[in-house]
């Protein structure tokens, strides 16, 4: 028997995607064409065009499922297919995780049912609460033995243990197997803790969080694979819903979404599937490709062979996976790759980011054609690209840079402000931090900017600069040291006029505080009548009356903005929740403290949103970890591999999940051992190169430093590479 279902096999940027768009074109043509014999059968008329358009889609009433392996991708995809289609097809496009989400909370009445769980609606908790919780939960077992067992730090080990939830969840595996499975993949290994009781501390939690109605990604992928696909009445509503999947980079995918895709073949939906054998980027973040590649058997193969268009590919894989996998073989790469060689890792950024420059300002190469790729991006790598190429007015462009919200001064600022308004937080505020928000508060209207100048913001620091304020660092300091008298539970500003040489200050200065004080004054009285809301609201007010205020933020800081808000409104929600269910006897203000605190921790990041500009694509470089270059699916015409004498390159710019290979279907608690990860690394190694040379046209450099930033020396896998260029940049011949 054919199969209807189609596996597309092919490289990075081998055509994948674009077939298969091409083959829901076949299945919307397919259906047309059995409409209009249907429609013939039943009236005895042929279609016409003034046949109303609703009678074509009558018999495909089913949508078509559209799944992509990240949100970037995701919404490319549908909107490629909505698009092209006019919008005229039922098309439901998500991530896989995204799409168990949205079925757990609208089948939760299902689960309450078969669960016996109390009615009440589910509310999703964000990872670093879901940390915060489960430390809270766990503290108690977690003492300074089980610490010194683990090697690792309280907040460490607590991620680890949620993260192995999280991996059983994504191979299918009940939270009650995890015992078993971790005992047999650890052995005898006592430098970790006892699998009983590391199951027992996430069973507690899971049941935990069912009782209060808070759903983490691993518990929500176990109730999705556990419970709901096996349960008869979601299957019917399922296969009445979708009669045909898409998916894309499937060997990203975790192993339940293969328990989708056979129920939905099984009931008679058709399937295309496209898988990478050079991709998978997600091995060992809960992606299994070996068991999604298992799929292949039931569909029709399509094997696209040819090589990418306009890429290395071709002319250099198979040499630098040789240099790489045989080192002592004498080869030498072709003038397409070159090296830059410094000695010390900051003489190598300097160069890499003057290399960019004069080849941009030759034009030789548009900004929006070169990418700076790195194993990982540390602060100080980051900051220096920027800073050397913004100065020739060359923008950057960093990938799904997720800094932590407190890096923001506008978030610090606002948080100052909180400690200042409710009574209790004295001892989270201090002169510096006052000083800090009287600038961050104290900004001047700016005019309207032009669309220009918004899209060619490179950096929150750029930004920052460009805006003027009334109080300088220098005013704010003295008025700070004056005015502020700390208190640990109601610490006050002054009047201006306490400082002897007030005058010293400026008109512009002094009117913008006596603003602020008055702001303040007028907050205070209103927390105490209990006419502000919540925390929530006074953040809202602050940034409608000194940094909104009619004038157009910088895109960074909107994000930062947002994500406060968003993270604020989240924070509560939870803590609304849990005092439902179990009321604590706590200071007021205790919840507003650890809401501080835990920013301060810098766990929570902006995330930008939406990722894609609006209009056209940036102009600017892009900069990148391995990671997050490959996961976006770009390409360029000139690489800039930075750091290629590190041994991170070997670990893909992403580190393992602990447990990790434990879970994988076909190895399932199988021991993990040293010649298994060896081996690991050189496969994920051969498929960084292959993938990242698929994406890169014109020229690879290769930017290599002799010494880390740490001052040990380099040698990682891709030093032979390094030691074939013909090609060499160094410190002599640069400009």
């Amino acid at each position: 028997m054919v199969s209807h279902s189609v596996w597309i096999v092919g490289t990075s940027r081998s055509g994948k995607t674009a077939r298969l768009v091409e083959q829901f074109y076949n299945w919307v043509a397919s259906e047309k064409e059995y409409t209009e014999s249907f429609y013939t059968k039943k009236t005895g008329r042929k279609k016409t065009g003034h046949v109303p358009e609703f009678l074509y889609l009558k018999q495909t009433e089913p949508g078509v499922l559209v799944l992509a392996a990240n949100d970037d991708n995701r919404r490319e995809l549908g909107d490629i297919i909505v698009t092209s289609t006019l919008g005229k097809y039922p098309v439901r496009a998500k991530t896989p995780l995204g799409f168990f989400q949205d079925e757990v909370i609208l089948f939760w009445p299902l689960l309450i049912n078969s669960l016996n769980l109390k009615a009440q609606f589910p509310v999703r908790l964000r990872p670093e609460t879901e940390q915060e919780l489960a430390t809270k939960l766990w503290r108690p077992q977690l003492d300074e033995e089980i610490l010194r067992i683990a090697g690792v730090n309280e907040s460490r080990l607590v991620r680890r243990i949620l993260d192995l939830l999280q991996l059983a969840a994504y191979s299918g595996v009940p939270c009650e197997d995890i015992a078993q499975i971790l005992a047999k993949g650890l052995g005898e290994n006592a430098t970790t803790l006892e699998p009983e009781f590391l199951a027992s501390l996430l069973l507690d939690w899971r049941n935990w969080c069912l009782e209060r109605g808070l759903l983490t990604y691993g518990i929500i992928t176990e109730l999705y694979s556990q419970h709901l696909l096996s349960d008869r009445n979601y299957q019917q509503h399922l296969t009445k819903r979708y009669q045909a999947v898409l998916a894309d980079d499937v060997d990203d995918y975790p192993s339940v979404a293969r328990l989708l895709f056979e129920l939905l073949l099984d009931r008679g939906a058709v399937g295309a599937f496209s898988y990478n054998p050079d991709g998978a980027v997600r091995l060992g973040l809960g992606a299994d490709p070996n068991y999604l590649e298992g799929l292949a058997e039931r569909c029709r193969v399509e094997i696209l062979n040819g090589p990418p268009l306009e890429s290395l590919s071709e002319q250099l894989t198979k040499q630098m996976v040789e240099l790489v996998t045989e080192p002592m073989v004498m080869l030498s790469l072709p003038k397409t790759v070159h090296s830059i060689q410094t000695t010390s890792r900051a003489q190598l950024l300097r160069q890499t980011a003057e290399v960019i420059a004069n080849a941009i300002q030759s034009q030789q190469v548009q900004p929006e054609e070169v990418a700076i790729i790195a194993p990982g991006l540390d602060a100080i790598a980051r900051y220096t690209l920027v800073e050397i190429l913004v100065k020739q007015n060359i923008p950057v462009e960093s990938l799904n840079d997720q800094r932590p919200l407190i890096s923001s001064p506008i978030i610090r600022a606002l948080l100052t402000m909180l400690a200042l308004v409710y009574p209790g937080l004295g001892r989270l505020v201090d002169r510096d931090a006052v000083a800090e928000m009287l600038v961050v508060l104290s900004r001047k209207q700016q005019p309207p900017e032009n669309s220009t100048d918004a899209m060619n913001r490179v950096s929150t620091t750029d930004a920052m600069n460009r805006v003027s304020t009334n109080i300088d660092p220098v005013r704010a300091g003295l008025i700070a040291d004056y005015c502020f008298v700390p208190h640990p539970d109601r610490p006050n500003l002054l009047p201006v006029s306490v400082f002897e040489r007030w005058d010293r200050i400026g008109y512009a200065a002094t009117t913008a505080y006596s603003e602020i004080l008055e702001w303040l004054e007028q907050q205070r009285s209103q927390q105490e009548l209990r006419l502000i809301p919540s925390p929530i609201s006074l953040l809202d007010r602050a940034i409608q009356r000194f940094l909104w205020n009619g004038s157009n933020l910088p895109y960074e800081q909107l994000a930062a903005l947002r994500e406060l808000l968003e993270t604020a409104q989240h924070y509560w929600e939870i803590d609304t929740r849990l005092r439902q269910i179990a009321p604590v006897e706590t200071t007021p203000h205790t919840t507003i403290i650890e809401f501080i605190q835990l920013l301060r921790r810098g766990t929570i990041t902006a995330n930008a949103y939406p990722v894609r500009p609006i209009g056209g694509a940036r102009k600017a470089v892009t900069l990148a970890t391995i990671f997050q270059y490959r996961s976006s699916r770009r390409s360029h015409q000139w690489h800039f591999w930075l750091d290629a004498g590190s041994p991170l390159w070997a670990k893909g710019g992403a580190a393992t999940l602990f447990g990790a290979p434990f879970f994988l279907r076909d190895r399932l608690g199988e021991p993990w051992t040293a010649e298994d990860e060896k081996l690991a690394e050189e496969q994920r190694l051969q498929r960084i190169l292959t993938d990242l040379l698929s994406r890169v046209s014109e020229r690879v450099y290769l930017c290599h430093s002799d010494l880390a930033v740490n001052g040990q020396e380099q040698l990682g896998p891709l030093l032979p590479l390094v030691n074939a260029c013909v090609t060499v940049i160094s410190e002599a011949n640069v400009n």
